[in-house]
């Protein structure tokens, strides 16, 4: 999906990076965030690297940033989950996410936020803009590690198949998310697969989900997704029972609400 316009003029959509010690890139990165959007919320996920200096010096000195901080790093999910709950208690019409590691290209906020506000062919508009890192070819994209590429496509795969989507990246944090979307999604999965939780509640609700082309950048080849999640077939097998946990939670919802 290519929006032709920009967002409908009065729509609100905060921005919002999740952050953990990321001393070396935070600054250059929302210097260029700020380039495309006003409304920038960083939350800082108990970093302690300098991190949370860094941002208490920038917010003081130049006031162009909110900041929510954890005490304690609580996990990626988690961080999502305050940046929603900030997004619906500050009145905004909708929440752009995107992460603080250089592999998501800030330029793209615009598109994304058209892409939220533009009518799709049954005449509403999207809930969630989804970035996909494997819709489209650009040229200077990374080629993904074997291991990490093979586990995405195996669980949008299963994603799809379950609960009926159409998905290319199952993963990708680059995302918009509409009022109505945070509304229905209730984050309880506070690591890194808490996208999956999203799927899961997504296609409960009924969300419309479209998703949208990015370029793939892996800037972290060797990243570690903590302790035993580092083994691929370990990592998979977690995926799994994530995706089973938030089924059976709103298949059990859907029955107290019956």
């Amino acid at each position: 999906m290519r929006p032709s316009s920009q967002p409908v003029p009065g729509r609100r959509f905060l921005t919002a990076l999740p952050v953990f010690n990321e001393v070396r890139h935070v600054e250059g990165v929302l210097d260029e965030v700020l380039r495309f959007t006003p409304d920038v919320l960083v939350v800082d996920d108990g970093s302690t690297d300098g991190t949370s200096r860094l941002l208490a010096d920038r917010l003081e000195r130049q006031g162009d940033i909110r900041v929510v901080r954890h005490a304690q790093n609580r996990g990626y999910g988690a961080a999502l989950a305050t940046a929603f709950r900030e997004t619906l208690s500050g009145g905004w019409d909708g929440l752009v996410t995107i992460d603080c590691d250089g592999q998501h290209q800030p330029r793209l906020i615009p598109q994304f936020l058209a892409a939220a506000t533009a009518p799709l062919p049954a005449g509403a508009s999207p809930d969630i803009v989804s970035g996909s890192r494997y819709l489209q070819h650009f040229e200077g994209d990374s080629l993904p590690p074997e291991g990490r590429r093979r586990i995405n496509e195996t669980i949008t795969a299963e994603i799809n198949a379950r609960f009926g989507f159409g998905l290319t990246d199952a993963f990708c944090g680059f995302k918009a998310y509409t009022r109505r979307a945070l509304e229905s999604l209730h984050v309880s999965e506070f690591g890194y697969a808490m996208p999956l939780e999203v799927w899961v509640q997504a296609a409960a609700a009924g969300l419309r989900v479209v998703e949208f082309p990015v370029p793939l950048l892996y800037l972290d080849l060797a990243r570690s997704f903590g302790g035993a999640l580092d083994n691929a077939e370990t990592r998979l097998a977690y995926y799994r029972s994530v995706l089973d946990r938030a089924e059976a939670a709103v298949v059990a919802a859907a029955h107290v609400d019956g």
